[in-house]
């Protein structure tokens, strides 16, 4: 597999527009809407990008084979770096490796010293979370969407 990290910036808005329009991927983004159109994305992928400067990290896009798979990578969150992944279902096979570098990149290159996944209440199915080291970490309300904070530490991995 050949796994690329890009900038939102560098991906067709189409492919986004698709992306997170899609219906499969939707059932997993309580924040998302069916309704995500040209003008949404532009100022989506506007706001991802700025994180860049403003936070010194931010979300990527990622390829699989020279093709868009999906999005996510690091977001401001409450004071926590947010790491956060959307693929497409065609490429929900990847998800490990993507989310290896992902972790490989906020540790060893940017520097954190801990991440943080906000999962749904109705993702009940944890297990995996706290294999890989990931603690419960409280809850956190975004646009009124309630959500259950894990967090893994740098030195998780020592």
């Amino acid at each position: 597999m050949d796994l690329q990290f890009k900038r939102l910036s560098e991906i067709s808005s189409a492919d986004i527009i698709e992306l997170n329009n899609n219906s499969r991927v939707l059932r997993h983004m309580p924040l998302g809407r069916p309704d995500f159109d040209e003008a949404k994305c532009a100022a989506w992928v506007a706001e991802k990008e700025s994180q860049w400067q403003v936070n010194g990290y931010g979300p990527w896009a990622f390829l699989v084979n020279q093709k868009f798979a999906g999005w996510g990578g690091l977001q401001l969150t409450e004071g926590d770096a947010d790491l956060a992944l959307v693929l497409h279902p065609d490429y929900w096979g990847h998800g490990r490796a993507i989310f290896a570098e992902i972790l490989r990149r906020a540790f060893e290159e940017i520097g954190l010293e801990s991440v943080t996944v906000l999962l749904a209440p109705s993702r009940t199915r944890v297990k995996g979370m706290l294999w890989l080291g990931f603690q419960p970490d409280g809850e956190v309300c975004l646009d009124g969407v309630r959500f259950v904070s894990y967090r893994l530490r740098a030195s998780a991995g020592d």
